[in-house]
């Protein structure tokens, strides 16, 4: 099961380069059977930019920049420019992706240029070369990169030699393991009032506030005390407001939350009341729930809402609609400014890791899942009715368990519902997703595996 300290600072690959080139192919091909962060929860958006992948046991987080198509040339090479800078910000690695067949164009030359003077670690793509061999690839080398892999996107060739390169240049990186500490991640949209929140935590200004355009790539960990209890706000660096170019493709900015999500133990996730649950607030809670991350949904500028009698219940039950995937998460409504409910933000925290890290004796899954039975039938199909042997947990944070069954076809989704809505009753599991496995048992197999027992 899982224990703090099993954390694991995932590296961030861009893939960068102009239109036309095959960035999008590459993205899905690097990413492979693996979702993109939003996919498959209902209201969350299909849109495929930060996919997650891993090569040769090396996990990482990867961004397409692709997608701008606009008619102004000039316009044109801005906006690419701009896209360009975005991935440099945030990106360990970069994968610039170039047409094989066209050769080094203009516009390939001024990303180039954008890549060479931030110091990234740079390879480049030479993609759409899965017919074509010799010497062609030296051109590339002008551009001012060592390495230059010859890929085909569409048809997989050589994409296994750039993961290689890739792993390589990717940081070595170490996340200090505060033992005993909460670690918590506070994310949300660009200007929600984050470092606000993290500032009234800290009881100072530690967290700075800046408008000049760009931030550290630094993340930077705050440990503190509150109540005796330790904690540690994860990656305070990228609270940073990040300018003008962040703000009018605030999009990208996401990727610092998919970051401090994937370190943290509960994740405090900050919503603007004024302006409601958006898009990019529906992907990272996607991302969170789909990590199995202990999540609070925080309505932020309370004291700016004006409250008639029924305000508080009202707006609850509209976060909860819009974020229904994430039904089991509380939500709790805060003023980041003047400190209001701050001091039960921290005691919902310190709530939720410890549910989310209960381990419960078999015998009580047991007896829960037989009064549930008893309360309601299981399905059936085909005159074939479902049995559920025997349950046993099988991890936390999310919890998991395992159910025996004759048939684990027969589980249909609304009774595999009603069981966790029992298990969370009994146990609680306030935050956490419930993550239910089945496995196929012979009846006389549960039972000698019970007698062991």
């Amino acid at each position: 099961m899982a224990t703090r300290g099993d954390h694991m600072h995932k590296g961030v690959v861009a893939i960068v380069g102009r239109p036309n080139v095959g960035k999008s192919t590459l993205f899905n091909r690097l990413c492979g059977s693996r979702k993109a962060i939003v996919e498959d929860y209902p209201g969350v958006t299909r849109d495929r930019i930060y996919g997650e992948t891993e090569w040769n046991g090396v996990p990482f987080t990867i961004i397409d920049t692709g997608g701008i198509v606009l008619n102004d040339e000039n316009l044109f090479v801005k906006e690419t420019r701009m896209q360009a800078e975005i991935a440099v910000e945030e990106a360990d690695v970069i994968i610039f992706v170039v047409d094989g067949r066209e050769g080094v164009t203009a516009l390939d030359r001024d990303i180039a240029q954008i890549l060479r003077v931030k110091g990234k670690q740079v390879v480049i793509a030479a993609n759409k070369l899965e017919n074509i061999t010799g010497t062609e690839l030296w051109d590339f080398y002008s551009l001012g990169f060592e390495e230059v892999i010859r890929v085909s996107a569409e048809h997989g060739t050589g994409t296994g030699d750039l993961l290689d390169e890739v792993v390589k240049l990717l940081p070595e990186t170490s996340t200090p393991d505060y033992t005993e500490a909460i670690k918590v991640a506070v994310v949300g949209r660009p200007n929600v009032g984050k470092s606000s929140l993290v500032n009234n935590l800290l009881g100072e200004q530690r967290v700075i506030v800046s408008d000049i355009p760009g931030t550290t790539r630094d993340a930077v960990d705050v440990p503190f005390i509150y109540n005796e209890q330790e904690y540690v706000l994860i990656d305070t660096a990228g609270l940073r407001k990040k300018g003008r170019i962040w703000e009018s493709v605030e999009r990208y900015s996401v990727i610092r939350s998919l970051r401090a999500i994937d370190e943290a133990d509960v994740v405090v996730h900050l919503l603007d009341l004024l302006e409601g649950v958006t898009e990019q607030d529906t992907r990272i809670a996607g991302y969170a729930h789909e990590q199995g991350k202990a999540i609070i949904f925080a309505g932020n500028k309370w004291d700016l809402i004006p409250k008639e009698t029924g305000t508080f219940e009202k707006t609850i039950a509209e976060i909860e609609s819009k974020l229904a995937f994430a039904n089991y998460a509380p939500v709790t409504l805060i003023s980041a400014i003047t400190g209001q409910r701050i001091s039960e933000l921290l005691e919902l925290i310190v709530e939720l890791d410890r549910q989310a890290e209960l381990e419960v004796p078999t015998s009580r899954i047991n007896e829960t899942i037989r009064d549930a039975i008893r309360m309601q039938e299981p399905p059936s199909d085909k005159g074939e009715r479902l049995r559920i042997y025997y349950a046993v947990q099988t991890g936390t944070k999310p919890p998991r368990f395992t159910l025996f069954v004759n048939n684990p076809k027969l589980m249909h989704f609304s009774y595999a519902r009603y069981i966790e809505n029992r298990l969370r009753e009994a146990f609680g599991f306030l935050g956490s997703r419930i993550i239910l496995n089945y496995k196929s048992r012979s009846e006389s197999d549960v039972y000698q595996r019970r007698g062991k027992e």
